[in-house]
């Protein structure tokens, strides 16, 4: 089962003075089962995300299904938009919400609790969530994230790996930065999706 996409929002990680501006990317896959998302960005892309969904016919609502990477900020703020979604994200990814590394200032206070009270499915180690899309472990940005990967019939295998590969130069150097990993697995999670 081949699946097509199309990126709804293009991240982008724009370095500013005292930090950055994180825009993450939000695919849209079209699926055998509907619509799905993986990601839906931070309050800093909502219009953008409402814009790409209306440019393919699509509203909030016809969203059944959305992978959540991981729960960082700018990947999971607009979860609140989706009102028929059920949302897919790591067990992993679950339990460090709630303690999340010290340096890590980027998880959103209360989204567990908001996750908690919406549809929900907390995965082990991968599988699938919809003909031909799998999902597999890519931690080290942080000990859950997880990535998305399907066979598209022009570019044949496509990983979406979101913040497990933030930027061209970490695919480049396969090295990880800004990992909040405790087990510091970023950069063989980097070798590991180039290898796919």
């Amino acid at each position: 089962m081949t699946v097509s996409y199309d990126i709804l929002v293009q991240g982008n990680s724009l370095k500013l003075a005292d930090g950055f501006l994180g825009i993450s990317t939000i695919t849209l896959l079209h699926t055998a089962n509907g619509p799905m998302l993986v990601d839906v960005g931070g309050y800093n892309t909502r219009l953008a995300l409402l814009d790409g969904l209306k440019a393919h016919g699509l509203t909030p609502s016809d969203i059944k299904l959305i992978v959540l990477s991981h729960l960082h900020f700018d990947h999971a703020h607009n979860i609140d938009l989706f009102p028929n979604a059920k949302f897919v994200l790591s067990r992993d990814e679950w339990d460090y919400a709630e303690s999340p590394h010290k340096g890590d200032l980027f998880m959103p206070w209360g989204i567990r609790d908001y996750l908690a009270a919406r549809p929900n499915e907390l995965i082990g180690s991968g599988g699938s969530v919809a003909p031909g899309v799998d999902l597999f472990p890519a931690p080290g940005h942080t000990p859950g994230l997880i990535a998305a990967e399907f066979d598209h019939t022009d570019r044949g295998r496509v990983v979406v790996a979101c913040d497990a590969i933030k930027y061209a130069r970490e695919a480049l150097e396969a090295r990880c930065d800004m990992e909040f990993d405790p087990q510091k697995r970023g950069t063989a999670t980097i070798r590991h999706i180039l290898d796919r």
